[in-house]
């Protein structure tokens, strides 16, 4: 038989039986949407979260207690923290150019016109905005060295509600309560500065920054800071300063951002292949449903393939007609599926504030994958009704 016959014999059987190819249809585009929108939705967040590093400045180093690298967990047993010390050693280093601790002082709840709002609050020093520069103020100033009680607040802060008005604005005071060692404490502040609205994983939208001298006695950090940030203006120089900081400093991690890309990447892949992974057992279901109802179908067309093979044709000829048909089965159904997974992965994206990034590559992969599925599910019905005697196919009632 030619090529062109048997394609066409395999299109017009799935045609006659339209519900049975409904229903595999359906096995498998549900399964590529699962695969193609989860993939497409954690695609999105490390390309979200890339960039969002990347703003933050090649050149920009930041130091934090614990090691960090494979087969090491933070602190390895060790407590570890930063101090005044490793802040002078830093600033000892050759080729260092500025130096920023931070203190996460932790949350703290704040009321604006009888609503109750938490916000997150750190310490820093007014060098931390000339190492961030991806900061900007939308409206007053950043912070000075002699600046005390003061603070610079996130865009969220200042407007609450996205389509409301501003309820903050530069001069206002706000009285910060938070509970430090058990004690309830109250710090009124004064606006100096708001920040432009930033959005993505790493945002400040909520932040206070207030000077770092104020938080560490309002806090009580006993002189411990979280992380220091390092600029080195010269970018052909970051690594090699970030390795000389973990030798001379003991029990620390430097992160780059081309580290933080690369653990960031190392994370979102491991979820990217469980979630496909997951979604990937749809479509192994599906196949379980296409063995079942070509099955079915090899013995309702048992008379067919019986006349067919009186009339010449060969066994393979046969094994390919229903070879076509599971190929084209998961075809269709990846291709509708992968279009489904994109939009609904763009819907859920939208939702949760994440950028799903499809790609041609992917749709190609899901309807490959699924043509497989389909193929390798619908080979032994196939090589089932190739092996058919033509005399007893005849006879079959």
């Amino acid at each position: 038989m030619k090529i062109s016959d048997i394609a066409f014999i395999s299109a017009n059987s799935l045609g006659e039986r339209k519900f049975r190819f409904a229903l595999n249809l359906i096995g498998i585009l549900i399964g590529c949407a699962a695969i193609t929108g989860l993939i497409s939705l954690t695609q999105g967040m490390n390309a979200d979260i890339s960039g969002e590093l990347g703003a933050l400045g090649g050149n920009t180093i930041t130091v934090i207690p614990g090691r960090m690298g494979p087969g090491q967990g933070m602190g390895s047993g060790v407590t570890v923290t930063l101090d005044w010390r490793d802040l002078t050693m830093l600033e000892e280093l050759p080729d260092i150019d500025l130096v920023a601790p931070t203190v996460s002082g932790g949350g703290a709840t704040y009321s604006l016109k009888g609503d109750l709002y938490m916000v997150s609050v750190t310490g820093v020093t007014d060098v931390y905005f000339q190492i961030n520069e991806g900061t900007e103020v939308e409206s007053g100033r950043t912070l000075l060295r002699s600046d005390n009680a003061v603070a610079v607040i996130g865009y969220s802060v200042a407007v609450p509600d996205p389509d409301g008005e501003p309820l903050v604005e530069v001069g206002d005071r706000i009285k910060l309560t938070a509970d430090v060692n058990a004690e309830e404490k109250v710090l009124t502040v004064r606006v100096v500065g708001i920040l432009e609205e930033t959005g993505g994983f790493m945002a400040s939208d909520s932040d206070f920054f207030i000077p770092l001298k104020t938080v560490e006695q309002f806090f009580e950090t006993n002189g411990k800071y979280d992380t220091i940030q390092v600029l080195v203006e010269d970018s052909d120089l970051v690594e090699a300063v970030a390795y000389n900081i973990e030798d001379e400093i003991e029990g620390v991690t430097a992160i780059t951002a081309s580290s933080a890309m690369d653990m960031i990447s190392s994370i979102t892949g491991t979820i990217e292949a469980v979630l496909g992974g997951v979604a990937a057992i749809s479509l192994l279901v599906a196949g379980v449903g296409i063995i079942n109802t070509m099955t079915v179908s090899v013995m309702e067309r048992t008379k067919e393939i019986g006349t067919m093979k009186a009339l010449g044709a060969k066994s393979t000829d046969i094994l390919i007609i229903f070879m076509i048909e599971a190929a084209l089965t998961g075809m269709v159904g990846g291709v509708l599926g992968a279009g489904f997974g994109f939009v609904l992965g763009d819907l859920v994206g939208t939702y949760v504030g994440i950028s799903a990034t499809p790609t041609i590559t992917l749709a190609l992969m899901v309807v490959g994958f699924a043509v497989v599925t389909s193929v390798v599910s619908g080979l032994y019905p196939s090589w089932s009704a190739s092996q058919l005697s033509p005399v007893e196919a005849l006879r079959h009632e």
